[in-house]
């Protein structure tokens, strides 16, 4: 029996152009009654689709209509059930992350790739960063900080100097931006369930941002973050494509 898809796709026009021939040759339906979601468009926008469908059983298969595609497959019309059916899945567990405004406010949110801590005025950033309640590092003077998962240590981590991660691999990638002191300071690999916190020094003089797959918070104080066990995300890729087979062809270019 053939399954029940639905097709979402970005705003870009070879996206939306592609939707409407997919639909045509496959049909299409509601997300939350599809057996699997396909996603046309960016990397971008695979993130925004599987931050919006975690509460669905389905998982998601992407196909390239943007420009990295990093988590996308190749695009194609003529054999997508075929594919569907072949597909290999890939689970993979969010960030979650705490912050604390500079008025009080808390906020919450999940990232698949990354958290990152960036500065928000002209001077740099001082971080206190502590793991699992214990100081590991008294002040980072830096552009700004980020905890990478291992589906996403091939984007900011990576363009940041961090290491690139195995997927199967239960650690976190826990990457300087731009350090100025320690000027040697390259970072660490934490485990999995780790329990990062960093805390803003002089936040009045030296403001910072928090971002979690593009949402940001202003003026933070601290952030926690924390792999986040009870969300999963289901990825579909063709055979031998797969994140593992991509995070070690990333590693020889």
């Amino acid at each position: 029996m053939d399954r029940k898809i639905a097709f979402v796709a970005s705003d870009a026009p070879s996206a939306q152009t592609a939707r409407a021939a997919l639909i045509g040759r496959y049909g299409n339906v509601p997300e939350d009654e599809a057996d699997v979601i396909v996603a046309l468009g960016g990397d971008g926008f695979m993130l925004q689709t599987l931050h919006g469908t975690q509460n669905l059983t389905a998982p998601v298969y992407g196909m390239n209509r943007g420009t990295v595609g990093f988590l996308m497959n190749e695009y194609s019309e003529t054999d997508l059930r075929e594919r569907l059916t072949a597909a290999e899945e890939e689970v993979i567990n969010p960030l979650a992350m705490k912050a604390q405004g500079a008025d009080g406010t808390m906020h919450e949110a999940l990232a698949i790739n990354e958290v990152s801590l960036l500065r928000a005025g002209p001077q740099a950033a001082k971080l206190r960063i502590t793991i699992d309640g214990r100081l590991r590092l008294e002040e980072l003077i830096c552009d700004g900080a980020l905890v990478s998962t291992p589906a996403g240590s091939t984007a900011y981590n990576y363009s940041a100097h961090g290491p690139i991660l195995p997927i199967g691999s239960d650690v976190l990638a826990l990457t300087a931006v731009a350090a100025f002191r320690p000027r040697r300071w390259r970072g660490a690999l934490l485990p999995k369930k780790a329990h990062v916190r960093f805390d803003v020094i002089n936040p009045e003089k030296r403001p910072v941002m928090a971002d979690a797959d593009s949402i940001w918070v202003e003026n933070v104080l601290w952030v926690e973050i924390r792999s986040e066990s009870e969300v999963e995300h289901r990825i579909l890729f063709d055979p031998g494509h797969g994140l593992e087979e991509r995070l070690l062809r990333e590693q020889f270019v």
